[in-house]
């Protein structure tokens, strides 16, 4: 994921657009990052919410997936000792961030935090690595669809591991069970499981095996295609086909309708299990097919678009966020962790934009300028020294 620092020595160095770096990408990751900002601070009722809630995320895999590619060769996948040390510095920085992602677990920000899930997603990238474009195209079509059906059944016929949707904790792995517990969150019923995770990376990695600049049109005409499928197909089996009243009736008296549509809009990682119609919804972070393939398609749409535009100066500002994504990610919730859930809903009452306005504003200015001075993020910069080095070593 972008925010993870992964990227290829050919996009990590500073450079225009038509040479090495896709500075298209660097906009797409700013963009994840400020869409974030909305999705944890922004008034919930607004328009700019729901566009940005589940999706924003959803890219984030995605440009997780991308970057892994390029680091491993772009379209010219890396073979013998090459690949092996591509192979170390992406386990060595997965460990990293499913660290990073407990340590920021224990701030209790008003978040859930999606390291600890990428981690793992990277560590299951790495036999992946020599496969070319199409493959994984196929892998991530199929995974789409058949993951979170697989997810459906095995939870269906699992106790759950405490809180539905819940994000593994630092303290979780002080016991066994709880160990167990936190690692079922990560694979099948937490906020962000790696089960019905992977197609987005997949996907992601696909699209760094292509020349996306020579691709962009396509690019976002695919994504087009698939975001019309995957929310359009679900609007029709659920207000056309009558997906929606099944759901009604199978929860009965117990929960209100309007509990009822919340569920169906807004999700907690994965499809309750208590009606099987529930997988035709496409709401945020439900984890359904049809949210699959609909949010895949749209981070390959905003991809496409964003290698368009990626000589727009007046973008630089979001491309350099973008470049910095890893730091703006873990420094806003910090930040929120300090403005904690009440001073957060008291912000939000008082005047529902400003904390992400605040937040977005902040971010840019820093990011401007550290990139302008400093070149590579802190974070970036911890990523890539603690993981070069044991790569370096490998063929010596």
């Amino acid at each position: 994921m972008s925010t993870t620092g992964i990227s290829s020595q050919k996009t990590e160095r500073i450079s225009r657009p038509g040479t090495g770096r896709l500075i298209g990408v660097d906009i797409a990751r700013g963009l994840v990052v400020l869409g974030m900002f909305v999705a944890h601070t922004g008034p919930p009722q607004s328009w700019l919410f729901g566009l940005v809630s589940g999706r924003s995320a959803a890219l984030f895999a995605v440009l997780a997936g991308l970057s892994i590619a390029l680091l491993s060769g772009g379209t010219a996948p890396v073979e013998g000792v090459r690949r092996r040390q591509v192979a170390v510095r992406i386990a060595v920085r997965a460990v990293v961030l499913f660290g990073l992602g407990l340590v920021l677990s224990m701030l209790d920000a008003p978040v859930m935090v999606i390291l600890t899930s990428y981690g793992v997603l990277f560590l299951l990238a790495l036999p992946l690595l020599r496969l070319r474009a199409r493959t994984l195209g196929v892998l991530a079509g199929v995974l789409a669809i058949a993951a979170p059906l697989a997810s459906y059944l095995i939870r269906d016929a699992m106790p759950p591991a405490g809180e539905f949707g819940a994000i593994p904790h630092l303290g979780d792995f002080t016991s066994w069970s709880g160990a167990a517990a936190a690692f079922q969150h990560v694979l099948l019923d937490g906020g962000y499981p790696v089960l019905t995770w992977l197609p987005f990376v997949l996907a992601g990695m696909a699209l760094g095996r292509i020349d996306l600049r020579a691709a962009r049109g396509p690019v976002a005409l695919l994504g087009a295609g698939l975001a019309l499928a995957g929310y359009g197909g679900s609007w029709l089996a659920m207000n056309v086909f009558g997906g929606r009243e099944q759901v009604l009736a199978s929860y009965g008296d117990a929960l209100p309708p309007e509990l009822v549509d919340v569920l169906l809009s807004r999700g907690f990682g994965a499809v309750p299990t208590g009606s099987p119609v529930m997988l035709l919804s496409a709401g945020a972070h439900s984890g359904s097919p049809f949210e699959v393939v609909g949010a895949t398609g749209a981070a390959l749409l905003v991809i496409g678009l964003c290698m368009f535009v990626e000589r727009a100066r007046v973008l630089a500002p979001i491309a350099a966020v973008g470049a910095l994504a890893l730091t703006a990610y873990a420094g806003h919730i910090v930040l929120l962790a300090a403005i904690g859930t009440d001073g957060l809903m008291a912000m939000q009452q008082t005047a529902p934009h400003l904390t992400w306005l605040l937040l977005t504003a902040i971010v840019v200015v820093f990011a401007v300028v550290w990139r302008a001075l400093l070149g590579r993020g802190p974070l970036e910069r911890v990523l890539h020294l603690v993981s070069a080095e044991p790569a370096a070593r490998i063929g010596r």
